[in-house]
């Protein structure tokens, strides 16, 4: 989740000033104004980057978010109720998108047709899968938080014309902090002496955890670039993975049951075209995440928490020091690279101390109070007083990193970070993850570059 107004601090609701909600405050006012006047222009979206950006390949660039960043009445209302697990009114909206353009859809129809003929060898040459489209999907609470985005096609078999397929496309990440967690995260595990050569080519499994789900960008992210991801996924509300799998395509073939069992005996035919096996490796559960990560038995080797209600609070039993989540996940989490990458709204005042406000143009994410206590209860229990690396205490390192363009900072807690003892130097580890950032960008096929996301206002935590 990200650009939103409260967060939790020992209980209390917090106001946030770097909402960019409409009408929430003078700063999303100020923003909303300047993108109003630069409507169909995107070159003051490129002054905002710190880095030299690149022809643009990648469709979730955040050039594109005017197309999806609407309004519900600019959109189309694809699902709208009310959920019992406290995220108010849930809701899915769809928007244009202008990629792929339409000339590029011939060759995505090619690629279906040999799948399908790849699965069903037997089945009548003449058969055909066609693209009707490509939209943005956007899952919202309360009508207000923007969730999350996903881009998803629809196609269609010529012989069953009004029956149509949605796919959420596992290579696009639509909000900078999911890219900022996926560029520090798995920087960091390479880091790490963690072998992730050999799970990207599906040499080795790679088990690895989300906590929250949304759309489900994120896991089929993973999922799709490291062949060797057995990705477990853990959400509280029904409501919310009903609508990713009914409104955002994600695989229903993930959804799994009370008993953790498929919810479906085996995947449909087109689920198998379109997927190519990476729904085999996603696992969807309907679990409080306390309570899923105390009974679970599983050893992760990367754990993912994005975790905000209706009202944009991040529960603190998921990350105060004494609780039991935090106790269970330092058990759960590999002893000797283990990786925790947290999403966290900025609460710091985005004022000048005159008053005035700063420029949109610049990174305006110090930690405040809220960011430190999560962090620091983190650390403490992970690679601190809680935490070990092959049996011996504050082995590892934490550190965050402003999201670029959103209010959110990453953090990221990892094991097995050089060797227990060292003096950490902050230059040295920023430049051994941007060294292994190059060399994941390369194996991975990464649609984008990691480095503006892991050297923005890099902060180790002591």
């Amino acid at each position: 989740m990200f650009l939103n107004k409260f967060s939790e601090v020992g209980g209390r609701r917090k106001k946030k000033n770097c909402d960019l909600g409409v009408g929430s405050s003078k700063w999303s006012r100020v923003l909303l104004a300047q993108m109003r006047r630069c409507q169909g222009q995107t070159s003051w979206l490129r002054r905002l980057s710190t880095a030299v950006r690149r022809h643009v390949e990648d469709e979730g660039d955040w050039l594109y978010s005017s197309e999806w960043w609407g309004t519900e009445s600019q959109g189309q209302t694809i699902l709208r109720a009310t959920s019992g697990k406290g995220n108010g009114v849930v809701s899915v909206i769809a928007y244009p998108s202008s990629r792929p353009s339409r000339v590029c859809w011939s060759g995505m129809e090619r690629w279906l047709q040999r799948r399908f003929e790849e699965i069903h060898p037997a089945y009548e040459r003449g058969e055909h899968l066609r693209i009707l489209g490509y939209q943005w999907r956007v899952l919202r609470f309360n009508d207000d938080t923007r969730q999350s985005a996903a881009k998803v096609m629809a196609a269609y078999q010529e012989s069953k014309p009004d029956t149509i397929y949605c796919m959420q496309q596992p290579h696009c990440l639509a909000v900078p902090y999911l890219k900022s967690m996926v560029s520090t995260g798995l920087a960091t595990i390479a880091s790490c002496n963690y072998d992730i050569i050999s799970a990207a080519q599906g040499k080795k499994p790679m088990h690895i955890l989300c906590i929250g789900h949304g759309g489900g960008s994120l896991p089929l992210f993973l999922a799709s670039k490291i062949q060797g991801a057995i990705v477990h996924i853990v959400d509280i509300d029904p409501l919310v993975i009903s609508a990713s799998v009914r409104a955002m395509g994600f695989p229903a073939f993930s959804v799994m049951t009370q008993s953790a069992d498929r919810a479906f005996a085996k995947p449909s035919p087109i689920d198998e075209v379109m997927w190519k096996g990476i729904h085999e490796r996603l696992y969807l559960y309907e679990a409080d995440a306390e309570e899923f990560i105390i009974n679970s038995t599983n050893l992760y080797d990367m754990v993912f928490i994005d975790a905000y209600d209706g009202d944009d609070i991040f529960p603190r039993k998921l990350w105060d020091s004494e609780s039991l989540f935090l106790k269970a996940l330092s058990s759960r989490l590999h002893p000797n690279h283990g990786t925790v990458v947290v999403n966290l709204h900025s609460d710091s005042d985005i004022l000048n101390r005159d008053g005035s406000f700063s420029s949109i143009f610049e990174p305006i994410l110090p930690m405040g109070k809220y960011v430190s206590q999560v962090c620091q209860a983190y650390k403490d229990v992970l690679v601190g007083t809680g935490g070990y690396c092959e049996g011996i205490e504050g082995c590892g390192l934490a550190f965050t990193v402003a999201v670029p363009w959103v209010c959110n900072t990453s953090l990221v807690v990892c094991r097995g970070f050089g060797r227990c003892g060292d003096y950490i130097n902050k230059d040295l580890v920023v430049h051994t993850l941007i060294n292994k950032s190059l060399e994941l960008e390369h194996l991975m096929n990464l649609p984008f570059s990691c480095l503006e996301y892991i050297k923005r206002d890099f902060i180790l935590v002591d």
